[in-house]
């Protein structure tokens, strides 16, 4: 078969799967293509949809190739649907990001780094399949361990973990404090 027909098949397989689909995924299922040719097919797909003016584009992401809506449109597609962006709570946001750069990590690991109780929020960000557990540690008590998910990669639109922020990369993005450099004032005993 031609390039052609099966850059057309993979498109449709992409189109009407709701996850990213990964290459071996894909070799599986169109076992009558060579491996190099899928992969060509794919790499084709996402230049002409990263060059076009299209509302979609093929990105990897989660350790797959999936369609996806420009991020540029969010608020158009918000208003269709009627639907917020995903909120987290502060507490959310800190267990993940301490799972997300410290994973493989326990719970006991979490809750000291953050200095409170992380159960109920590791719950729920286990429940919105964010978090999963990835076994346990091999010591007394055998904690369960945590990591982040494929849907976590998804969510945050990261082809892996090494496409996460460095720290460096976060501190230019915090504005310099204003007060760093302005002296300390005395202490002293205030007479009234």
């Amino acid at each position: 078969m031609s390039g052609k027909p099966l850059k057309s098949i993979v498109e449709s397989l992409l189109f009407v799967y709701d996850q990213p689909l990964s290459l071996d995924r894909l070799a599986l299922i169109l076992e009558e293509f060579e491996r190099s040719d899928l992969r060509a097919a794919l790499d084709e797909l996402m230049e002409e949809y990263a060059g076009a003016e299209r509302g979609i584009v093929l990105s990897y992401v989660g350790g797959g190739y999936q369609l996806r809506s420009r991020p540029e449109h969010a608020d158009y597609i918000r208003r269709l649907t009627k639907a917020k962006g995903v909120k987290f709570s502060q507490s959310a946001l800190e267990t993940l990001s301490i799972v997300a750069y410290r994973q493989p990590i326990t719970r006991a690991e979490v809750e000291y780094l953050r200095g409170v109780d992380s159960g109920g929020v590791m719950k729920s960000l286990l429940e919105k399949k964010l978090l999963r557990i990835l076994g346990k540690k091999d010591v007394p008590g055998k904690p369960l361990i945590y990591g982040t998910s494929r849907e976590f990669l998804e969510l945050f639109g990261l082809k892996d973990l090494n496409a996460l922020p460095t720290l460096k990369e976060i501190q230019e993005l915090v504005p310099p404090d204003p007060f760093a450099d302005q002296p300390a004032l005395p202490l002293g005993s205030v007479e009234g």
